[in-house]
């Protein structure tokens, strides 16, 4: 089946997973031997290898060579296949869906904790707040009145002092008229005229001057008492006053991060407060979360601080991609709340970096591999594609992409412009550099890492030469991925059940190897010695050019005419050929028939000093899959 005639739907994969069921219940009634399940083990490894996640749930089954002998029978198992799928993606959605239930009642839980936790600290404050201000008023009130009984004992004092005074007086001028009363009325009673005569004009100058002297007979002090001053309890009734006021805020608390709230360099932050608190402003206090950070606070990382009125702020000047962690304080006239407990936040990532010269496409698909570019992890990925030619907007965006690599279905002969952005909590990052990717034919690249040491490649990733010096043993870097024996190089073919073509162009003076293989073909193997390559190879005789066609060591006993120099190779796996051409005279050489078990790669060999060049992302010619 073509990816081009599955575009828009879902990969039928029933009978890949009923094949899957068989050889399972197989495999439990009976042993199966050690090379039937190492190759299990292989056809696995490459199924999940080359197993690609998309948007439309890509997946390849892999030939198999022999097939159920009922129709029927499998017609049934499918249906069954298909129920347990059914019953298992209704068991695996509900089972997600209680776990999200869980998940969202022990936030509620823990959310209802901390608010009691604020509530009865809250309390608490509140209750050591009016404890305090009743005994301030208390003591305010006793110094008050010791000051108001000192004064008033004083003022009773002075007045009594002022009225004893008074009274002395008022008895002396008493104890004077009277003692001159009773002189006259002495010498009133006399009967000697002369004394009477001696003594009465004395009695009298005294009596005149006694009159002359004035008696004050108004109170000396006023008998009331000074009334206290209002302003004298005043700072008792601001304080009596302020009992009144509301007591510090309970801690506030921050909310989780919501996505899509924040860019590369900003994020958005929201908090909740305890609803009868009163509040002035808040203080969010944010720092970056740096790993490997020593424990010395002097290397911690800086804190800063922003005060807003509302309950939600933006904090800006951040780094892409980094982890801050956030708290906030609440204040008004009475104090500052306690802190809220820490929340992590991320800016939204870098964008990623595509890795163009591991990127492959073919007429109806292309794949795309990139690197995050981003310290931290990122949640997905989003590949964006439009067709070259349009207004130049999105016309398909790709989610949810888990890996640094997406397959993505294509319309054939078409150009399209693609793009990659990593997503996660806070949301998307920018765009990455624009890749250009053609569907007129196959394009990949040579894979440097498989080799073999003696081996370069060119810049452009099409070239591969070996020089004529020979390299000591000691300066190959060999690894278990490289060629040792078979000075050869595999290419990165895009995995797709399809039509693939590409050219080589050969030297008639260079011994070399082309066709395919197996990834995990033998690397100190030659090609075409082995059952995983198929290869078409030239060696140079004495007497002539002599063409092989190797598989498994052994080639059909063939001549060419005309040495070709552009030579083709078609591969499809539909009808599992491999064919050859010369290019030049649109001439069949040779096609092998197999039955491909898993992907197979390009693979190119030197057997002597000299050079190849491929030819890839071209149109196959017409005659190549006839």
């Amino acid at each position: 089946m073509d990816l081009y005639d599955i575009r828009g739907g879902r990969l039928d994969v029933i009978a890949e997973e009923a094949e899957h069921q068989e050889l399972s219940r197989e495999s439990t009634t009976m042993e199966p031997s050690r090379d039937e399940g190492e190759r299990a083990t292989r056809d696995m490894y490459t199924l999940q290898r080359f197993s690609m996640d998309t948007n439309e749930s890509l997946r390849f089954e892999p030939y198999e060579g022999s097939t159920p002998s009922s129709t029927e029978a499998e017609d049934g198992h499918d249906d069954d296949v298909f129920k347990e799928e059914e019953t298992e993606n209704e068991i695996n959605t509900t089972r997600n869906h209680l776990q999200g239930k869980v998940a969202e009642m022990e936030n509620f839980a823990g959310h209802l904790e901390e608010i009691f936790l604020t509530v009865e600290e809250n309390f608490g404050r509140q209750e050591q707040h009016l404890e305090q201000h009743y005994n301030d008023v208390l003591q305010t009130l006793s110094q008050r009145y010791d000051e108001r009984a000192a004064g008033l004992e004083e003022e009773k004092k002075s007045k009594l002092e002022a009225l004893y005074n008074q009274l002395l007086a008022c008895g002396q001028a008493l104890d004077a008229s009277k003692e001159l009363i009773e002189a006259a009325q002495e010498i009133y009673r006399g009967q000697d005229k002369r004394l009477f005569l001696k003594t009465v004009i004395p009695a009298i100058k005294r009596i005149e001057e006694f009159a002359k002297e004035e008696v004050d007979l108004t109170l000396s002090t006023a008998l009331d008492f000074n009334p206290p001053l209002a302003s004298d309890l005043s700072d008792v009734k601001t304080m009596m006053d302020s009992i009144n006021v509301v007591p510090a805020p309970s801690a506030p608390v921050i909310n989780p991060q919501m996505p899509n709230s924040a860019t590369q360099t900003s994020l958005r932050v929201c908090w909740s407060l305890f609803s009868d608190d009163t509040v002035e402003y808040y203080e969010l206090y944010y720092r970056p979360v740096l790993e490997d950070t020593p424990a010395d606070s002097t290397c911690a990382p800086h804190e800063s601080k922003v005060k807003v009125k509302e309950t939600h702020c933006t904090v800006t000047d951040l780094l892409p991609n980094a982890q801050y962690e956030l708290w906030v304080t609440a204040t008004n006239t009475t104090g500052i709340s306690p802190s809220s407990e820490k929340a992590l936040y991320m800016t939204v990532p870098s964008p990623p970096v595509i890795k163009q010269r591991e990127c492959t496409s073919c007429p109806e698909a292309a794949l795309i591999r990139w690197e995050s570019g981003n310290t931290n992890p990122v949640d997905s990925y989003t590949v964006e594609l439009s067709e070259m030619g349009t207004d130049g907007g999105i016309t398909e965006s790709i989610v949810a992409v888990p890996t640094c690599q997406c397959l993505i279905q294509l319309q054939t002969g078409r150009r399209y412009l693609i793009s990659v952005r990593a997503v996660n909590i806070g949301g998307p990052s920018d765009r990455s550099e624009v890749l250009t990717v053609s569907t007129t034919g196959t394009f990949f690249y040579l894979l440097e890492d498989t080799a073999h040491p003696c081996l370069s490649i060119s810049e452009d990733g099409f070239t591969m030469f070996y020089g004529d010096e020979e390299l000591p043993i000691s300066a190959m870097a060999i690894d278990g991925d490289t060629f040792t024996s078979c000075v050869a190089v595999l290419g990165d073919l895009i995995p797709v059940r399809g039509r693939h073509y590409w050219e080589v162009e050969v030297d008639d003076l260079t011994e070399f190897r082309i066709g395919v293989a197996y990834e995990d073909t033998e690397r100190n193997s030659y090609l075409g010695a082995n059952i995983t390559s198929w290869c078409m190879r030239h060696i140079l005789t004495p007497t002539r050019h002599k063409y092989e066609f190797l598989h498994s060591g052994w080639s059909p006993d063939l001549r060419l005419t005309v040495n070709p120099v552009r030579i083709g190779v078609a591969l499809d796996y539909d009808r599992g050929t491999l064919s050859f051409f010369n290019v030049d005279l649109e001439q069949h050489l040779h096609t092998f028939h197999c039955h491909f078990r898993n992907y197979v790669q390009p693979c190119f060999g030197l057997d002597n000093p000299g050079a190849l060049t491929v030819h890839n992302g071209i149109e196959a010619p017409e005659y190549a899959f006839i």
